[in-house]
């Protein structure tokens, strides 16, 4: 490997896999990007001890560290046991005070423990869990990057979103977030780049943006 080389490994959301990156391009003179997937939990397994086991998959050193979502969340707890270079957490929250009034009012009346997730071999319902819409137009791209849909992983993971305890922003971190985010609608507030027009799939739909920012942003004070 070229020395010099940035490694940057990418965390994709609930349910997605990490083809949902097929268009973040990196300068491969500066970086080599590598994809994360979701692994099954353990049973009764602790947010903290998965983050430690997606740890192990990391296979260098000084790394960059991009999670969208659920997976910016998941990054954040792996942060706390790694060193890093830079840390990136798109489309998600900075701290649990961040999280819609549904799922506030999920984590105190335990709500989420009764979601029909037995159901998400329905690709709208999976599609509503993991971005937030309902299919139109985009069935063919839901059916692309959704492919997570274990209930024993669906139960675990909206769980871990409703009952995560983070009770401030992570200072190291860089947040990006989409100002037409309707999964996590507060979370432009505070230290965050707004991208204009994001959605919660703006990984997606603004890969330009990133592969414009990105770079630079990695790079910055180095």
């Amino acid at each position: 490997m070229e020395p010099g080389i940035i490694h940057v490994y990418l965390m994709p959301g609930m349910a997605a896999n990490p083809r949902i990156f097929e268009f973040i391009k990196l300068p491969k003179d500066q970086f080599e990007m590598h994809w994360l997937e979701w692994m099954l939990p353990d049973k009764n397994e602790t947010l903290q001890s998965y983050a430690k086991r997606m740890i192990n998959k990391i296979e260098h050193h000084n790394v960059v560290l991009l999670g969208v979502s659920f997976g910016g969340i998941l990054v954040q707890e792996m942060s706390k046991h790694m060193q890093l270079r830079k840390l990136f957490v798109v489309s998600s929250v900075k701290s649990k005070h961040e999280l819609p009034k549904r799922m506030k009012l999920m984590k105190f009346t335990k709500a989420y423990k009764i979601l029909p997730t037995q159901l998400v071999g329905n690709i709208d319902l999976l599609a509503k869990y993991a971005f937030g819409e309902t299919i139109t137009k985009r069935i063919e791209l839901y059916k692309k990057y959704l492919s997570v849909s274990d209930k024993h992983y669906l139960d675990w993971a909206i769980e871990h979103v409703i009952e995560w305890e983070q009770d401030a922003p992570n200072e190291d971190a860089i947040y990006i977030h989409g100002d037409k985010d309707i999964i996590f609608p507060n979370s432009c507030g505070g230290k965050c780049i707004v991208v204009k027009g994001g959605t919660h799939i703006m990984v997606i739909t603004k890969f330009k943006w990133f592969n414009e920012n990105l770079p630079k942003l990695i790079l910055q004070d180095a």
